[in-house]
């Protein structure tokens, strides 16, 4: 692919990205962060913006000791303030203080933002960006603009739009980039917005486009920009952003790149997408979404088992791209819905040979049905579901053998916390454990680690990510069965199990249970 058709990606999950509620961002996550945008190629990493707190003006003294090989980090600022003058203005010193080649200004475009926003003139704004721009440029700098709120100020008050602008043409900008701040244009308003600000400026005004998701639209925003011309976008890692969100460059990226033709990643790069995403997400702590387009551990799953027979035959038949140009894998569903041709896929992807004739493939499935009409659901479990196989398979390694457990709670004192005692053996030997938690599944989570860490201490790297519970059959009060899941991580790989019972302690206890073994059963893999 040649890069004549080339988009030029800026991320600002750094900064945009970070003020998504949820979202706090340490000195070593952003450094993290830019090093791992570096590696996919990304062309602008904004990091944030200095002189607006500590953390930022250490990211950028650090971003100078690096040497970033595909990407120019940016620092962000604002124009000057009204009534001062940009050599005075304290914001801009700053900016330059971060000593980064390219810095990106924002300025007003919307009227309503000037007048009462700022409480300044149209002109006084228009000053304001033209002078602080040719400051910068002055100075040494590339400039990239961002026009704040640009279509909701063009909507209202079109030509003064317009005028800020050739303000920043006229000052020097290398990039004019069109914000909607407010996330609320829809993309019929983008295109024809677009088209009329090329027929009164010309067509080789360099144009960006910097979108937010409050309409659910930020990337059909980005790429109706793109058709009209935009060459640069502005966007985040995963979507992350205030309110709800920014363009989500997971997206964006294959969209351009294998649909639409455009240039933006080397194919290395672009097959780095999925497992960047879910690295990305790790290091902000938020669980990644495992049905995002293209990167979701869901985006290539496939339930019904008339769609896995299909998608084994030839994968174009329910996958609307090439699953490993953008790094994801193939996911076969396993429930109540499937057949067997989803527990001979499944079993594959385990490492397990297992053929339609073999007698231990109808026992897994008639296992499989009978279980989740229990209420046991391995489609969000599939740690469980590879034990099952292969303990069907006569595969499963006894690691421990419980012998019993209790727990207690003193429910009338508010500080006391819960304690487990658990029994078990391993290797022949018995085991009596106490544990103590905050509740009584953190109890006996803690006895089970205690009594099994002497044996496997790789068991200290497992933490529990997420924990589950719900009622199955609401009707029976409190004589309900209850579903728990758990999923655990040793920050490489994720992994959920489940566990069904009317007591919730039990259902805690196999799942959790379940949680150890596969972990140790992965670490096992991993070690050889």
């Amino acid at each position: 692919m040649g890069k004549e058709r080339q988009i030029w990606l800026y991320d600002t999950t750094l900064r945009d990205g970070s003020q998504m509620e949820g979202i706090s961002l340490s000195l070593e996550d952003k450094l993290k962060i830019a090093l791992t945008l570096d590696e996919m190629g990304i062309t602008f990493i904004e990091g944030g913006w200095p002189g607006a707190n500590p953390k930022d003006e250490q990211f950028f003294a650090k971003a100078k000791e690096i040497n970033f090989k595909n990407s120019e980090i940016v620092a962000f600022c604002s124009t000057r303030r009204p009534g001062r003058k940009p050599q005075n203005e304290p914001l801009l010193q700053s900016i330059l203080a971060a000593e980064t080649t390219w810095v990106t200004i924002f300025g007003k475009s919307w009227d309503l933002h000037v007048t009462e926003g700022i409480g300044t003139t149209l002109e006084e704004n228009l000053d304001m960006i033209y002078g602080s721009i040719e400051y910068l440029i002055s100075q040494g700098k590339r400039v990239i603009y961002d026009a704040e709120h640009w279509f909701d100020g063009y909507f209202h008050n079109p030509q003064y739009a317009i005028s800020t602008l050739q303000a920043a043409q006229q000052a020097g900008a290398q990039w004019l980039v069109l914000c909607d701040t407010n996330g609320g244009t829809l993309s019929g308003q983008i295109t024809q917005s677009i088209k009329q600000l090329r027929e009164q400026l010309g067509e080789s005004l360099p144009l960006g486009i910097h979108t937010h998701n409050d309409s659910g639209l930020a990337v059909a925003n980005a790429l109706a920009g793109v058709l009209e011309g935009v060459e640069m976008i502005q966007g985040t890692i995963n979507g992350y952003g205030e309110r709800c969100g920014n363009a989500n460059l997971c997206t964006l990226i294959p969209n351009l790149q294998l649909k639409m033709g455009y240039y933006c990643l080397e194919d290395r790069q672009l097959a780095q997408l999925s497992p960047n995403s879910h690295l990305i997400s790790e290091i902000v702590n938020l669980a990644p979404d495992d049905h995002a387009p293209f990167v979701g551990s869901s985006a290539f799953a496939h339930k019904g088992g008339i769609h896995v027979s299909a998608v084994q035959k030839n994968p174009i038949t329910y996958e609307h791209i090439d699953l490993n140009k953008v790094g994801n894998k193939r996911k076969i569903v396993i429930s109540e819905q499937a057949g067997i041709s989803n527990i001979l896929s499944k079993a594959r992807t385990f490492g397990l040979t297992l053929e339609k004739e073999d007698k231990a493939a109808r026992i897994i499935l008639e296992k499989l049905k009978l279980l989740e009409s229990q209420g046991y659901q391995f489609e969000a479990a599939e740690a469980s579901f590879e034990l099952l196989m292969l303990d069907a398979l006569g595969k499963r390694k006894e690691l421990f053998e419980l012998k019993g457990f209790q727990v207690h709670c003193d429910l009338l004192t508010p500080s006391s916390r819960s304690l487990a005692t658990i029994k078990l053996s391993v290797n022949g030997k018995d085991i009596l454990e106490v544990g103590e938690g905050n509740g009584p599944v953190s109890a006996l989570d803690q006895a089970l680690r205690k009594a099994l860490l002497a044996f496997y201490p790789s068991l200290a790297e497992f933490y529990l990510t997420d924990y589950k519970v719900r009622i199955l059959d609401s009707g029976s009060g409190t004589d309900a069965k209850t579903r728990v899941l758990v999923e655990s991580s040793n920050r490489r790989q994720r992994w959920s199990t489940v566990g069904v019972s009317a007591n919730i302690l039990e259902a805690s206890y196999k799942a959790t249970v379940e949680a150890v073994e596969y972990g140790l059963l992965l670490n096992d893999r991993n070690t050889f």
